[in-house]
This record gives C-alpha cells, structure tokens and sequence, in this order.
C-alpha cells in the first residue's frame, strides 16, 4: 500500500472500447490497440535514447550526464499538472526536513509558476513574515543570480542555510513598479503548526499554520490548555482557524478532522481506477465534546486546509467564514525512488469531501462571506488566483472558480472575520443567512 503525503499535492478509452466491441474480434481489437500504444512508446524511448547519445557525442562541451537525465525527468513531469515534480537526493531531503518541522531558512511556502518562485504564504513568526514577505510576491532573483530557469527544488536549495547568514531576495510584487529587494537573516525554523489562546473567557481560538507531523498533537495540547483556562459551562465554543495555510500532510488532515467528529467519513481519494479507491474516517472521538465551532478560510486556505474545512462543514459539525478557498483538490504520493535517485511527488488521486464533491479548481465557498477592508496599497494583490489559474491543473468537475482575497489583518480589532466568528459564537447576530449555532446532532 502506497504511503500518501498530501501538500495536501487511457481508463476513459478502454472503457469506450468495452461498450461498442463485444466478442472474440473485440478481444483481438483490443489487444492490438494496447500493443500498438506499447510499440509507440518504445518508439519513443528510442528516441529519447537517440537524442541523449547525440548530445553525449557531439555536444560542444562535455555534458554531465546525470544533469542530463534529471532535465529529462523535469521535462517530462513538466507536462503533468503543476503538483507533481520529481526531487533529488538534496530535494528529498528537504522536503523530509520540512515535514518533520525543522530546517534552517526563511519562513516561507512557495510554488512554481512561469518558471519562477511565487510565494504561497509566509510562515507565522519566521525571518520571511518578519521581513514583510507576503503571499502573491514573486521571487525572481537569489542573492543577484536569476531564478528562472532553476527547478523549485534548486531554488529551495539556495534560500535554505545555515542559521545567521544573510541573503538578499529580490521579489516582483503586484502594484508596485520596481523591484522591492528584501534582506533576511535566516533562522533555524521550527514550524510551530498550532497555537492557542482564549478570548473573553469563553471562546478558545486556535490558529492551525500547516499540517506537518506534529499538527494533530499540537492541536491536542491546544484543546486541553484552553479547557484548564475556560470551564466546560463557561465555554461558547471555538475558532479554527486556517486561513493562508497551504495544507501539509494527508493523514493529519484526517487527525485534525476526527478530532471534532465522533464519528463518519473524513475524506475519500479516488484514483484511475476503482480499485484505487479510499476511505478515511473520524477516529478517536471528538475531544470537544460537541461544542460549537467555527472555522476561519480564506484564499491561501489549500489542500489538507481544504479537507477538514469541507469535512466539517459536511457534517454540519462547524460553520466556515471567510472567503472561497485556494481549490487544490488533489493527492501526491511521495515515491522514493532509491537510494541516491531522490523521489517523486505524483499526483495520483483527487479527494472528495463526504458528501461526494471534489473541490478541485472550484474551492470550498464559506458559509458566511466576510470580506476584509484591505489598504489600499495593498489591495492590488490582496488575492490569490487559485488553482484554477494554475497552467496545466486538472480540470474541474464543473465551472471552475477563481481565488479569492487571502489577506488578514495583522491587527486583531480589524479583522472582520475573527471577529465575526467570536460573534456567532456569542450569539451576536451577524448576518440573518448565517447557520444557527445551536448544538447539532452529528451524523452517522
């Protein structure tokens, strides 16, 4: 069984084939026509082989032939969707780090597009956040060498270092007509994914950054430090949330979900085939004893971010406020490839929430819309496009959707949708369409 790690990230013609030939002949047609894809494949591959051996031979410089084969892997991944990429060994290894929670760098999640490293989200607390890093910036040269032109991985690589030294990042930034060049110091990360507190003595608010391998733990302490600080009677409720986090693993996002549910499907994966199916239910029991609960989303909301949110809603079990989520609704399973050879990142299933629906490149809408009051220096890239403006990513199963703003305001009294949360929970009317807040049964 395939271990699955979401960052959280020919069936169609056999089937057809099946429905218009029947009998012996048919069997024969089929057969041929898998054949003949064989040959054509080998074709192919001998002129991959052909064309290697040409520039071995005849290049104008000696080629390193392992820099070869690692552009004619990217080369090849490069025609997929934009979640799947291959990792070297280093890659691999980082990636690893990144996992487990600790690494030395600056702070931030970033993604390719175009050839260039795009910022997702800066991580709460880090070099990168402090240095004003935000989500939309486009990294386009690393201490005065050009990205483009680099794997995310080699630009991974020289962002990453050694606690205390310096680098010079030089980032293209929506509404501004030059180049804004940034310093940071680079910091031992360590990716605290949840904190907590309590607000007026009766709300317990928890902020979930990623879902790494320490998520579901976290989240754990959160809850029991807030009920040490708020009495079962005295509690209104809790706030999630989960806004402008880019996802992480996919069995956490099933922990953090069971932690709320008493019972039901958390999230099902679908392959290319039936047989590929899966199912991820609630276990362990809700720790929060049916309180009620809000969950914050936004733009920057993805992946694993994504599956709870859509899980909890479904089950009636807490109300989203925000706005439409990022809508990467699909699954990478990490294949290492051998000692030495790094791992691939497939994308290999999509996800659906329990009531059946796929969000990918539509997103989760939100119960209740908040929009932020954004200043105006900042509102021409106060929104993240989403998935769905990503070259190259699966299709929708319907109309597709645009992103959505992924801002928040750094101060806590301007936060329209925090503050509506703590409402709701108060039972302070915030919008007559809003879902009721009284106790839910939850269903089987």
């Amino acid at each position: 069984m395939r271990r699955n790690f979401a960052f959280l990230l020919g069936t169609v013609t056999g089937a057809c084939l099946a429905v218009a030939v029947t009998g012996p002949q048919g069997a024969s047609l089929v057969a041929a026509a898998k054949a003949a894809a064989r040959s054509d494949a080998y074709t192919q591959l001998n002129l991959f082989g052909s064309v290697f051996e040409r520039i071995k031979t005849s290049y104008v410089e000696k080629p390193d032939d392992s820099k070869l084969m690692e552009g004619a892997i990217n080369g090849m991944i490069s025609a997929l969707d934009p979640h799947s990429r291959y990792m070297n060994e280093k890659g691999w290894s980082d990636m690893q780090e990144t996992t487990h929670g600790e690494f030395g760098g600056l702070g931030i999640e970033v993604t390719m597009e175009d050839g260039l490293v795009k910022v997702v989200t800066p991580i709460d607390d880090t070099p990168a956040a402090k240095a004003g890093m935000l989500s939309g910036d486009v990294i386009t040269q690393i201490d005065d060498e050009v990205i483009q032109g680099m794997t995310l991985e080699q630009a991974v690589g020289r962002m990453k270092g050694p606690a205390n030294s310096k680098i010079r990042l030089k980032v293209a930034r929506k509404g501004s007509a030059a180049p804004i060049d940034v310093a940071i110091v680079r910091e031992i990360i360590r990716v605290r994914p949840v904190r907590h507190r309590t607000d007026g003595g009766d709300i317990g608010y928890i902020r979930i950054t990623r879902f790494n391998e320490q998520t579901t733990e976290g989240l754990k302490k959160a809850i029991a430090g807030i009920a040490k600080e708020i009495p079962a009677d005295k509690l209104a409720g809790y706030v999630v949330d989960l806004r402008n986090n880019p996802g992480g693993l996919l069995d956490q996002a099933v922990s953090v979900s069971s932690a709320f549910m008493s019972r039901g499907e958390v999230v099902s994966t679908r392959g290319r085939t039936a047989e590929e199916t899966q199912r991820f239910t609630a276990r362990g029991g809700d720790i929060t004893k049916g309180k009620p609960l809000v969950v914050l989303i936004n733009g920057g909301s993805a992946s694993a971010s994504e599956i709870v949110a859509g899980a909890l809603r479904d089950h009636k079990r807490a109300t989203l406020i925000g706005t439409r989520t990022f809508g990467k609704g699909s699954v990478q399973t990490i294949i290492p490839l051998g000692s030495g050879n790094g791992a691939l990142a497939l994308t290999t299933a999509r996800y659906f929430t329990p009531s059946g629906r796929s969000i990918q490149a539509q997103g989760i809408a939100p119960d209740l819309e908040v929009l932020q009051e954004v200043p105006d220096e900042l509102k021409s890239r106060s929104e993240l496009k989403g998935e769905a403006s990503m070259r190259g990513h699966l299709a929708a199963d319907g109309a597709e959707q645009a992103g959505s703003q992924a801002w928040v305001p750094p101060n806590e009294k301007d936060d329209k949708a925090l503050n509506a949360a703590f409402n709701l929970l108060r039972g302070v009317t915030v919008n007559a369409n809003a879902p009721t807040m009284a106790k839910r049964a939850v269903p089987n």
